[in-house]
């Protein structure tokens, strides 16, 4: 079965000492990459021989995939660029990859540094884990790989942490995946699945739609999941929380206007609508300066808009 191998690119706007400093150092190195755990190197025995180092990845329950490996750098005479190759390899049984091999290249620019990578390796198990790997496990870590770049970028260029780019990165698509949510079950379950529950004869009592209000109800369910599946494509766009914020205030403020005595129920519509609203607002925070794995180019000679 025909390997395709892993390739990353990414434009950094930092200088190459700067770069070449946070991507060689292991207690830099291990921050930002999301593929590793922790990373040691060995003593050099020598300045001409490779440098060999440890690593280790936390894959859950208890269980981490260690292995080693060697690095060796060059510097392109004239140019100003680098050259950084690298052998990987676990011998633990039930680590899919067996042996690997790649380099990170350093391209200088005017103002920035291209840096990229490619690596291809070689999987265990025989042809279950050859399609594995080629379904799952080579997207799954070529997306953590691009990710990870773009987590770096974020700390030379805009100084934030991997520790906070990663905290804010787990917030903000919790924020979003319960959002969508509510959006989805407040349009589905009491508006198309069970009106006669309450919400029918809330808009009965708003006599806004007289004589058909249930169609009201179902077309109001409709958009409701219509901005719940708006979010999961757009959670990174201002606008889309600016659109439900208002979406929240239209509902909860026509609900208790017509229907004050709502307001006496212990899950009433200002109290959901108080939470989402929150939720919008942690979401439209941590939406600025998010690591994307689109950031980065994927595909050799390929260009970014």
């Amino acid at each position: 079965m025909k390997r395709k191998p892993i390739y990353v690119e990414l434009n950094i706007h930092t200088d190459m000492e700067k770069l070449w400093s946070y991507t060689q150092t292991a207690e830099l190195h291990e921050q930002w990459d999301l593929r590793f755990s922790s990373i040691t190197y060995l003593p050099r025995k020598s300045e001409r021989n490779t440098l060999a180092f440890l690593y280790e990845t936390r894959i859950g329950f208890g269980l981490r995939i260690s292995g080693t490996g060697r690095t060796k750098s060059s510097q392109r005479e004239g140019a100003g660029g680098r050259l950084s190759t690298l052998a990987f390899g676990s011998e633990q049984p039930f680590s899919l990859i067996r042996h690997g091999a790649g380099y990170w290249q350093y391209r200088p620019n005017a103002d920035s540094i291209t840096f990229l990578t490619k690596y291809d390796y070689v999987t265990r198990f025989g042809r279950l884990g050859q399609w594995f790997d080629r379904l799952l496990f080579r997207p799954l870590f070529g997306w953590a790989t691009a990710l990870s770049f773009d987590v770096l970028r974020l700390w030379l260029e805009k100084r934030i942490p991997p520790a906070v780019s990663l905290q804010r990165t787990l917030i903000h698509y919790l924020c979003t995946v319960l959002l969508s949510l509510l959006w989805l079950y407040e349009g589905l379950v009491p508006k198309w699945m069970y009106p006669e529950a309450g919400e029918l004869s809330i808009m009965q009592s708003m006599n806004m739609f007289p004589g058909m209000e249930q169609q009201a109800l179902k077309w109001l369910g409709a958009a409701e999941i219509l901005l719940g599946l708006l979010l999961l494509t757009y959670h990174r766009k201002k606008w889309i929380y600016y659109l439900q914020a208002a979406g929240l205030l239209a509902l909860a403020g026509g609900a208790l206007a017509y229907a004050p005595s709502l307001l006496e129920q212990p899950f009433n519509p200002f109290v959901l609508s108080a939470a989402m609203t929150g939720l919008c607002l942690i979401g439209l925070w941590t939406s600025k300066d998010l690591p994307d794995a689109a950031n980065c180019i994927r595909k050799k000679g390929e260009m970014k808009k």
